[in-house]
């Protein structure tokens, strides 16, 4: 079944930072949250920001599930296609991934089936949505699902997914360009002059003419330290990977998003894209206080119950 709801049109803003803790209430605001999975605590945060252009495209969203309590969805779709087609895109993304993370049990195994199954809808809604109203809108995907000590993410376009552990770079995605694909094939000088010349050409996107590639990465046995940053290119074009690797190690995400905006922000120089970013950063669970215990004394005789009674 597809899912063709599109997510309510938030006012545009410059930039906001949304974060704090996934708490245990599944209540809780999907974009707030401390959230425990099995001994890791895991802390995360979104932020996003206009640049220097007149409508945000950019969609960004951090989404538990009522029927899974012990797995995170953080996910970050960059849309393009003209002003409304590019928004309209990345919030058919995100609406897919809510509808179908919703339907997601405690029981079910099949996350790479979830991941595939998100960008194939989202993809052929966007599709039947480019016919019906002769535009061309696309967009990126990256996503990340984190349950207990196992994480598996999936991706399509130049958005990125980096990993650290300890500040360390483990893994970072690939982009869909045909820059990253001639580069790939070993014709760097091309793979050279596309930077320039072709490097927002994407070879792979949910929306586009043919049948997007998805490339599906995982990690199992994650550690208390280890950090995933979900971000658009409006945010990793101004970044080295060990610029990002020091930032999330040492700060905690809140901290961590502002900072980046920030830098993005003076580095592009009044020429920036939209940018939009998720942190999702694994921590020691808080230790459990012990209630305080007292011995009381008595000097007297003792009623019924160990008690003294009024004299």
């Amino acid at each position: 079944m597809l899912i063709a709801i599109l997510a309510g049109q938030v006012p545009p803003t410059s930039g906001v930072v949304r974060c704090g803790a996934l708490i245990d209430s599944i209540d809780s605001p999907p974009n707030f949250a401390y959230f425990p999975v099995s001994r890791f605590k895991v802390s995360a945060c979104i932020a996003e920001h206009v640049g220097d252009r007149s409508d945000q495209q950019d969609r960004v969203a951090i989404l538990t599930s009522r029927r899974n309590s012990g797995a995170m969805l953080a996910i970050v779709a960059d849309g393009m296609g003209g002003r409304s087609g590019g928004r309209m895109a990345s919030d058919q993304v995100i609406a897919t991934a809510d509808s179908l993370f919703q339907e997601l049990s405690d029981q079910d195994s099949g996350l790479r089936a979830l991941l595939e199954q998100i960008a194939t809808e989202a993809h052929t809604v966007i599709r039947l949505t480019a016919i019906s109203s002769e535009k061309e809108p696309h967009s990126t995907i990256v996503a990340l699902i984190v349950k207990k000590d196992y994480a598996i993410w999936a991706h399509a376009g130049d958005s990125r997914l980096y990993f650290f552990r300890a500040g360390k770079l483990v893994h970072r995605t690939d982009d869909h360009t045909y820059a990253a694909k001639l580069l790939s094939e070993g014709k760097v000088s091309a793979a050279e002059v596309a930077e320039h010349k072709y490097k927002n050409i994407l070879v792979s996107a949910l929306g586009i003419s043919r049948e997007p590639k998805l490339a599906v990465g995982e990690a199992s046995e994650l550690r208390v330290g280890d950090a995933f940053l979900l971000c658009s290119d409006g945010l990793w074009a101004y970044f080295e990977d060990h610029e990002l690797g020091s930032l999330l190690h040492g700060l905690a995400p809140r901290e961590a998003s502002e900072h980046l905006v920030r830098i993005a922000r003076e580095r592009a120089q009044g020429r920036g894209d939209n940018l939009s970013l998720a942190i999702v950063k694994l921590e020691a669970p808080e230790q459990k206080k012990r209630a305080p215990t007292a011995t009381l004394w008595f000097d007297g005789p003792a009623t019924k119950n160990g008690i003294k009674g009024d004299t």
